[in-house]
């Protein structure tokens, strides 16, 4: 069997465009990716494109073969960024192929799995009304109701280092802008209740100090983790703030830290309790499975990062399927209305939990007629991703 084609599609999701891909063979078999990552969105469509002729007269079956030849030959432009997303999606396509030309789940060819009822905690759910503690602590318990036990939010965004027009580059808040984050995030705990999983992610916008001080009150909200702290570039740094902050607030990095290679000096240093790798990014389904086996080697707990696309959302849950060191899944709580029409077969949501399925590869397929009619938005959209 021989690769023949492959197709790219950019599409509109409710953040930022996602990035779709389908390998066609001449066997007729195909199977379908996600190489999803923003802001340039259109750099790693380009890179999605480029790869997809790379490989074309490949067999679809040496996956790993394939993924190192990319890796060493697009190491010249850079490992990571766009050229890792463009690989991240071509081996989640070949998982998927694979999966279907042998008649088994994509967990099956990752080991087998541990379990097929994926928990996820919720991300986006707060989308409408005023970024204040009543809006806020009301949309919390729309995710409570849905069954879900954990939800995330980045409660010192929307405030003038994120959206001024000039950007502050001391990543420093006010006074006021602390006391407004502490307080959002009290009335999601006093909301929810002791029994929430409550994440809070600082985008690595916050200056060492801040950081500090604000992990230091937000301790007493028994916050189930800190997310990026610190920006990915050092890790002494990170490992500073490990060490001033209070040992009970559980630090998790990752989103940024692309395959094994980038996580490793996290590991060896000590200084995370979650890892939460991006399947988009990090390498795809292949080399996620490679970070969570290094991962718990170290006894760290996986997270994986998911505010992508269905396909993205489906490999991810595939991987945490076969890990031991399973923490919880990352989900789009409020989503684009076309999530499920451009796939086969709708997520299966069930109480915060995502229904993993027994059909082969990742289980759907992408529906093309679907994927045109809602194109990527090209021009280059301001702000912050948050």
């Amino acid at each position: 069997m021989k690769i023949t084609d492959v197709k790219v599609w950019l599409v509109e999701g409710v953040k930022y465009n996602w990035t779709f891909l389908k390998i066609y063979t001449d066997k007729g078999i195909t199977g379908v990716g996600e190489a999803t990552n923003w802001p340039g969105s259109q750099i790693v469509e380009a890179a999605a494109k480029e790869l997809g002729n790379r490989i074309i007269g490949l067999d679809p079956m040496k996956i790993d073969y394939i993924w190192t030849k990319l890796y060493r030959d697009l190491n010249w432009v850079g490992p990571y960024g766009a050229s890792m997303c463009a690989i991240s999606g071509i081996d989640m396509a070949l998982l998927d192929l694979k999966g279907k030309a042998l008649g088994v789940p994509v967990y099956d060819l990752l080991g087998g799995a541990f379990r097929t009822k994926i928990q996820l905690y919720a991300n986006y759910w707060f989308t409408h009304g005023g970024h204040n503690s009543v809006d806020y602590a009301s949309q919390a318990l729309e995710v409570k109701a849905a069954g879900f036990t954990g939800l995330k939010f980045d409660p010192f965004a929307h405030t003038n280092y994120f959206y001024g027009e000039d950007l502050d580059t001391s990543l420093s808040l006010t006074k006021s802008e602390q006391n407004r984050a502490f307080d959002v995030t009290k009335a999601v705990r006093q909301a929810v209740g002791d029994e929430m999983d409550i994440m809070i992610e600082t985008h690595a916008m916050l200056n060492f100090k801040v950081a500090i001080n604000m992990a230091k009150r937000l301790a007493e909200l028994d916050i189930s983790w800190y997310e990026e702290p610190a920006g990915p570039e050092n890790p002494n740094t990170l490992k500073a703030l490990r060490d001033r902050i209070d040992p009970n607030v559980s630090i998790c990095v990752g989103e940024r830290h692309y395959t094994r290679h980038g996580i490793r000096p996290i590991l060896e240093r000590h200084i995370c309790d979650v890892v939460m790798p991006d399947i988009t990014r990090c390498g795809g389904p292949s080399e996620m499975k490679r970070m969570a086996t290094m991962a718990e080697a170290y006894n760290v707990l996986i997270a994986p990062h998911n505010p992508n696309g269905p396909l993205s959302t489906l490999a991810s849950a595939q991987v945490c399927a076969t890990i031991p060191n399973f923490f919880k899944q990352e989900f789009i709580f409020k989503d684009v209305p076309w999530r499920d029409t451009v796939i086969t077969h709708p997520l299966e949501i069930v109480n915060g939990n995502l229904i993993l399925s027994d059909r082969p590869g990742l289980g759907v397929d992408l529906v093309e007629e679907e994927l045109e009619k809602h194109p990527g938005i090209r021009e280059a959209r301001k702000g912050f991703y948050i």
